[in-house]
């Protein structure tokens, strides 16, 4: 039978508090350009752990399934249910959105002329890690992209007085024409556990020929194939900072014999004209599929075994119900494992997008 262990470190001096947390009820996984999430349940007589082994804000918790780390991240919450107590946690990235260039240009490492982004990226977590007390020892990809951000007339600079959050700039090179993808793992660093950032150029995952979604096969349940126009267009106007005339504006657009459908995206915040026309576009590929797959329920099975699989994977997905017929490639951009239980088997949740909304800066 499958074997899972929660762990639970100081996020602060990576001090062990527990090796083996008794966790009920609980659902983790991954994302795709995201920190993921993790909820559990801990019954209220052992309540004793919450401060020792589970304080909130500071307690980092890993999963571990047959002796490999699948999931780590910071325990940020702790709720009395009744007569329960939840957990909830997000991944390691998810501390970027506590912490603000309170320096400026991220102490020095800016502004910004026809940088790489997956060198953005780093600074941020260098600099979030080198202030006192801030440091979760997160490893992040050296990954280089040829995507670029700010130009001499308009650098990419985090101004002290707006106090931006470092998650704030990640998105920012995230959202960069052509740029850089990220998400998180974690492994046994010897008798340790260890976290990283992988960042992605041109993309993360691959297309997999070895794996496939198929209806009475492993698909344990899915959600109806969509078919909505209402979050159709092929048109997308860009409207970004400024006011009346003055203001920034983008228009992406695409024909392709369909009524014409247009959405009006609003980044007040945007000052770069670059990174405006970049969302734009990047709104207008995403607004121009209609009918996908978004989630399936898989059990374990050899088709596509629980953890032979990561986020930014293309799979195959066929599936056959008294709805829909399809059959199209579809990317992984996140899952949710929920651990076998005396409510079910184990099962893994998969978020999925066409692959076709997808386009890659290579």
């Amino acid at each position: 039978m499958t074997a899972y262990r929660y762990l639970t470190t100081h996020a602060l001096t990576g001090q062990t508090l527990a090796w083996d947390l008794p966790l009920s009820e609980v659902e983790f996984g991954p994302e795709l350009c995201g920190p993921g999430s993790f909820t559990g349940i801990l019954e209220p007589r052992l309540s004793n752990l919450m401060r020792s082994q589970v304080d909130p804000g500071t307690t980092a918790i890993y999963v571990e399934r047959d002796r490999t780390l699948l999931w780590g991240g910071l325990i940020w919450r702790a709720e009395p249910e009744g007569q329960k107590l939840r957990l909830e946690a997000a991944g390691f990235g998810s501390y970027l959105t506590k912490r603000t260039d309170t320096h400026g240009n991220l102490d020095g490492r800016g502004p910004w002329v026809y940088s790489d982004p997956c060198q953005v990226i780093r600074d941020a977590w260098a600099y979030c890690q080198t202030q006192p007390d801030g440091n979760v020892r997160v490893a992040v990809d050296a990954t280089t992209s040829r995507a670029t951000v700010g130009t001499p007339a308009d650098p990419y600079s985090t101004p002290w007085w707006e106090a931006p959050p470092l998650s704030k700039v990640v998105d920012d090179m995230v959202a960069v024409a052509g740029g850089p993808e990220w998400t998180e793992t974690v492994a046994w660093a010897g008798s340790s556990p260890s976290q990283r950032i992988r960042i992605g150029w041109p993309r993360l995952g691959t297309r997999r020929q070895d794996i496939s979604v198929t209806s009475g096969i492993n698909v344990a349940s899915t959600v109806p194939v969509q078919y909505d126009a209402d979050s159709y267009a092929q048109v997308i106007i860009g409207l970004g900072a400024g006011e009346g005339r003055s203001r920034r504006r983008a228009v992406d657009a695409a024909r392709n014999g369909r009524l014409r459908l247009e959405h009006v995206l609003e980044l007040p915040d945007e000052k770069s004209q670059d990174r405006l026309a970049a969302r734009t576009r990047t709104e207008r590929v995403n607004r121009s599929v209609i009918g996908e797959v978004t989630e399936v329920v898989l059990r374990d099975h050899p088709a596509a075994r629980i953890g032979s699989f990561q986020v930014g994977d293309d799979v195959r997905v066929r599936l056959n119900d008294e709805w829909s017929q399809y059959d199209g490639w579809a990317r992984i951009t996140g899952w949710l494992l929920r651990p076998p239980s005396d409510a079910g088997p184990e099962q893994v949740t998969v978020q999925l997008a066409r692959a076709d909304r997808f386009s890659y800066g290579a």
